[in-house]
């Protein structure tokens, strides 16, 4: 019996170091306590002067639920009657198994419960009073409470009758069977494998985040530490200690623009990421908030004061600037007037000699000039019926070159025609020879083709009556006239 009793002791106490009530499904007690028999003599339980014999017992219990347990108790003792010839005892070994209801929840310090079962018992040998040593337990029964001791110990009492199948142990059959009552008192050990599948110290059944990586800090639910409520835990919030948003891992966005508070520039001003979360309602490229001229329009180039270029510092802007790089006054749109005629040297063709506008930057000609040339056409002559220049006119035209030379911003029209003999469209063709005749000629004196026009009227526009002879020869004539 000690060699039994030290050897469950030492089993307990190796289970209890690794074991959790609440986790842990097996459970063995060590109990001891005093045994009472009610048989067909003057015997009665609860009952001072009736004999009282000692016992120790071994339990293994197995949870089946938060209310429910099956028991298997095992006893060794003494258990003694009273008869008319005095008190006797015998041994007796118990082994029974019982259901057992918990009238309070797993997790409660007191925890009083009910059983039922049934098992066997049995004797001494060398009994002469009943041969057989086995007697069956129909049934076993009674009451109990655990006491919480600790994460694994309780303290358990306990009640149990046990009803016998015979009625002859104390040498009398008469009335019922024998039953015998059992006073226990023990200890108890929770044990077995707490199912932690995240190794996170929170048993599985009441983890809520049962696939927590290994190595995180949870709460007593089993899910990550989140110290700042946001719903994103510790352990992935890039500021633990501040809510957030989940989309910024945990850090906090007051204007909501993408763009953690710690990185944005403008915190309480939506931005944009290429702004550093600032503003840029001119959409130049710089930030409002280092935006000197925060209202520049659309597609202009800014410096980085966000202000527009003006490469020449003329005070005019490069998009509004007709001459961005060469500084000039507003009225020419920025452009420089070097002769100061009031036409921008980009559109004046005589940028260094002052001229008019209507010249386009260039001089007229005088007056005189201008009869020169008209005379000039009036003296030009060609071979009769050809378009072959005659000598004389070779002078007219060198001087006519001349004047072309020093008005270089001038165009000359040439005009051809003819008298009315021939026909129309002899005459016009004959026309058209000759105005080619004189271009032809001004060209080969260093004129560009660009600056002359030549057409040929042939008999149209007549400027004297045909049916005469000085009629006739008014209308063969050239017309030079210029133009910018």
């Amino acid at each position: 019996m000690k060699k039994l009793l030290l050897i469950c002791t030492c089993l307990a106490f190796t289970y209890i170091t690794n074991a959790q009530t609440q986790d842990k499904k097996w459970n063995i007690g060590l109990h001891g306590g005093a045994t009472q028999s009610n048989t067909d003599y003057v015997n009665d339980f609860y009952k001072g002067h009736m004999p009282f014999y000692a016992f120790g017992g071994l339990s293994v219990s197995r949870y089946l639920g938060g209310h429910f347990d099956l028991s298997l108790l095992a006893t060794k003792g003494k258990v003694g009657y009273s008869t008319i010839y005095g008190r006797t005892s015998q041994d007796f070994t118990t082994t029974s198994l019982n259901a057992r209801f918990h009238l309070l929840g797993p997790n409660t310090p007191v925890r009083p419960y009910l059983f039922v079962g049934g098992g066997v018992m049995i004797f001494d040998k060398n009994l002469d009073i009943k041969k057989s040593t086995v007697d069956y337990i129909t049934p076993s029964y009674g009451v109990g409470v655990n006491f919480k001791m600790g994460p694994t110990v309780m303290l358990n009492i306990q009640e149990t009758f046990l009803n016998s199948s015979e009625d002859k142990r104390d040498g009398v059959v008469k009335g019922g069977n024998d039953s015998y009552l059992m006073h226990m008192v023990g200890l108890t050990f929770n044990f077995g494998k707490k199912k932690d599948a995240d190794k996170d110290g929170v048993a599985d059944r009441n983890d809520k985040c049962p696939n927590t990586p290994a190595g995180v800090a949870v709460d007593k639910t089993g899910c990550p530490l989140d110290k700042d409520a946001d719903g994103v835990a510790d352990y992935l919030d890039k500021c633990p200690d501040v809510a957030g948003v989940a989309a910024l891992m945990g850090c906090p966005d007051k204007d909501g623009d993408g763009i953690t508070d710690a990185e944005d520039r403008c915190p309480d001003v939506a931005g944009s990421l290429a702004m550093k979360g600032c503003p840029d309602t001119d959409k130049d490229g710089v930030a409002d908030i280092d935006d000197h001229c925060p209202d520049t329009k659309a597609g202009y180039k800014v410096d980085a004061a966000g202000c527009p270029m003006d490469n020449d510092k003329d005070g005019i802007v490069n998009e509004d600037d007709r001459c961005p790089d060469a500084a000039g006054p507003a009225s020419l749109k920025g452009c420089p007037d070097t002769d100061g005629d009031g036409v921008a040297d980009i559109d004046d063709r005589c940028p260094a000699i002052k001229g008019t506008i209507a010249n386009k930057g260039c001089p007229e000609m005088t007056v005189e000039e201008v009869k020169k040339i008209t005379e000039i056409a009036s003296k030009i002559f060609f071979e009769n019926n050809s378009d072959k220049l005659k000598v004389a006119s070779l002078v007219q035209l060198d001087e006519l070159t001349t004047l072309l030379k020093k008005y270089e911003n001038a165009n000359l029209l040439i005009g051809g025609y003819t008298d009315s003999k021939g026909t129309d469209a002899y005459n016009l063709t004959l026309s058209q020879k000759r105005t080619e005749s004189v271009k032809a000629y001004l060209m080969s004196k260093g004129i560009m083709e660009s600056r002359l026009s030549a057409t040929g009227y042939g008999e149209t526009l007549p400027i004297a009556d045909n049916k005469t002879a000085l009629g006739r020869a008014k209308n063969r004539r050239v017309e030079l006239k210029t133009s910018y």
